[in-house]
């Protein structure tokens, strides 16, 4: 995924949830409707979470020093586990915090009967436009992966963030509409303390997949199964008969360390395996364009049986 199109979608969606966080808030002062509380802090949290991606992603363009030769790619993912952290508390554990004291007072909304639906009914067209921003910028790297597929492998955590933000603020949104309505309706207080429960939930779940799957990326995965079959491919070539082992590990979202031990000729000059190293760096970069490469080769020989050289 490209920086650009991971940053158009974080700022869509930053925008859309500092319009939406003041409009709820408001719609809460003047109601007092638990689920309109709930929002009001899910979409706060949401901008916040939306400004760390945004930090992470110019801390991670850092130029490798001494302490960090290999850079600092690895900071998105970093920023990524703090928006899940935050997500979790600040959005679930505080909407499942107003859900309880709302059961324990379940009083209806008295006053303003209109502003919740129609700051609701906003709020679902502009996560709307958001969540249709994240659709398409994914759409561009997603190819022929399920949205699970492309979610549990994308190595650039920007738009997975993002695309499971606005989905669970588009269900949030719909929860707080039934709970607010049918409170309207009936009167009854408990209706809005179960769709704020349910808001609670939702965030806590989604939190939950987001912590995992960044954990993962912060443990180091290695590259894409494609990947890593186009680097072994692109290894084989002149000079270097065969791959005895490979490694990879994303050291940031575009950025891959290859480790190899190739075999080489026994009948070849040192200047011929040097060679055949460069050669074989040159194709495994034009394997994979999209990709910045470290890449470290060791040459090593097999006996007349196939079998690696004895140290």
């Amino acid at each position: 995924m490209s920086a650009h199109g991971g940053n158009k979608a974080i700022v869509a969606a930053l925008a859309a949830n500092l319009g939406i966080a003041a409009t709820k808030f408001v719609a809460y002062l003047l109601t007092h409707s638990s689920s309109m509380l709930a929002e009001s802090v899910h979409s706060l949290a949401d901008s916040g979470n939306q400004a760390l991606l945004l930090v992470g992603g110019k801390r991670a363009r850092r130029q490798a020093d001494e302490q960090h030769p290999f850079g600092y790619g690895r900071e998105r993912y970093v920023y990524a586990f703090i928006v899940s952290i935050v997500l979790f508390s600040l959005g679930g554990l505080f909407a499942l915090y107003e859900a309880y004291h709302k059961f324990s007072d379940p009083h209806g909304i008295e006053s303003w009967h209109w502003v919740p639906i129609v700051v609701l009914v906003a709020a679902i067209g502009m996560e709307g436009f958001s969540f249709r921003t994240a659709v398409r910028e994914s759409n561009l790297v997603r190819g022929k992966q399920s949205w699970p597929q492309f979610i549990k492998t994308a190595k650039a955590p920007e738009l997975p963030v993002v695309l499971l933000e606005d989905f669970g603020a588009l269900i949030g949104l719909v929860l707080a509409l039934f709970g607010v309505g049918m409170t309207l309706i009936t009167g009854d207080g408990r209706y809005d303390a179960a769709g704020t429960a349910c808001i609670g939930v939702l965030l806590v779940l989604i939190a939950v997949v987001l912590a995992l799957e960044t954990k993962s990326l912060l443990l180091g995965e290695s590259a894409s199964k494609d990947t890593v079959a186009a680097i072994e491919a692109a290894l084989v070539g002149p000079g270097v008969p065969s791959v005895i082992h490979l490694k990879t590990l994303h050291l940031g979202p575009e950025e891959v360390l290859v480790a190899a031990k190739i075999e080489v000729d026994a009948t070849e000059s040192a200047r011929e395996v040097a060679d055949a190293i460069d050669e074989a760096e040159a194709r495994v970069r034009a394997a994979a364009p999209g990709l910045s490469m470290r890449i470290y080769l060791e040459p090593d020989l097999r006996d007349a049986a196939g079998a690696l050289r004895k140290p």
